[in-house]
């Protein structure tokens, strides 16, 4: 299972039967993941620029930055390791994209869960700190390779963000941080290697290397939940096959009262089709949809 790389066997049926909603550290020790993406590796991946420069951001406790490290539009690894020296995080995004092994963990993930994912890999300079103050749309199964980090979190302002959705960036409010800081985190870990975090999607987190002296290097597997609003969309996904969804509207039909009635016929035709699906046929569909979407995100 590739889940049982990056938790102990209690954490992967923690995962499985209940889906945490609130954090949770497991120790993990060390398995076939921290090898793909050892400390080792990626010093290598930035002194050879061999990742692929638009899954390269490097950061420094603010905002990514895409473009200091290039040069004529290609990763230039001296750069990118000044960068590094002068406290500026290296990520590396969906490594499921570029590195082989990392894909075929996300097609075991998909397969054992039915969620889509993606994967980072974060090395952080010892006494710095990358990312601020923020919230995730999914799931995040943070897993500790090398080093410490500090993880200073705070229960979610909002409930159950996903997609664009609730995305921290577009509800942001400017006493968001001051508001969080004047309290306090409600949990801070001291995520070190060897150690596994479940964070769970809304959850604000502050994560940073400022306390401790060596690199920390952490790969965050983002595991996309599948809700009912996509369960409705697959129940849809055959409307198209009959005419009557394909018929045109017209422009005189998009506005006042003649709307509300498109509407109103649209309402009631959906109402007649899904109640006239053959459930156990859509649900194979359903499930094979599961299995392959990849909605993958950076």
């Amino acid at each position: 299972m590739s889940l049982s790389l990056l938790l102990p066997p209690e954490g992967v049926a923690d995962l499985l039967t209940s889906w945490p909603a609130e954090p949770r550290v497991y120790e993990r020790g060390r398995t076939d993941v921290d090898e793909a993406m050892s400390l080792d590796r990626v010093n290598d991946l930035i002194d050879t620029g061999c990742v692929p420069p638009d899954e390269i951001a490097v950061i420094k406790a603010g905002p990514s930055n895409r473009t200091a490290f290039l040069t004529d539009g290609r990763t230039d690894p001296a750069k990118l390791r000044r960068l590094y020296t002068q406290g500026y995080t290296v990520r590396f995004g969906n490594l499921q994209r570029w590195a082989p092994a990392f894909h075929r963990i996300s097609q075991g993930i998909q397969r054992e869960t039915g969620y889509s994912n993606y994967m980072h890999a974060f090395l952080t300079p010892g006494g710095e700190q990358g990312l601020l103050h923020h919230w995730d749309q999914q799931m995040a199964v943070i897993v500790q390779v090398a080093g410490v980090k500090t993880w200073q979190l705070w229960k979610p302002p909002v409930e159950s963000p996903m997609r664009e959705h609730l995305e921290s960036f577009r509800v942001w409010r400017e006493d968001f941080i001051p508001t969080w800081e004047a309290a306090g985190p409600d949990l801070t870990i001291d995520l070190t290697a060897g150690q596994t975090l479940l964070l769970p999607r809304g959850w604000v987190h502050n994560p940073h290397a400022l306390d401790h002296d060596g690199p920390s290097l952490h790969l965050t597997f983002a595991i996309r939940e599948r809700t009912p609003l996509w369960l409705a969309e697959q129940l849809l996904t055959r409307a198209i096959e009959r005419t009557d969804f394909r018929r045109i509207v017209l422009p005189a039909d998009l506005e006042g009262q003649a709307l509300v009635g498109s509407l109103r016929e649209t309402r009631q035709a959906l109402v007649e089709f899904l109640s006239g699906l053959d459930l156990d046929e859509v649900a194979g569909l359903v499930r094979e949809a599961a299995m392959t979407e990849l909605e993958y995100t950076t």
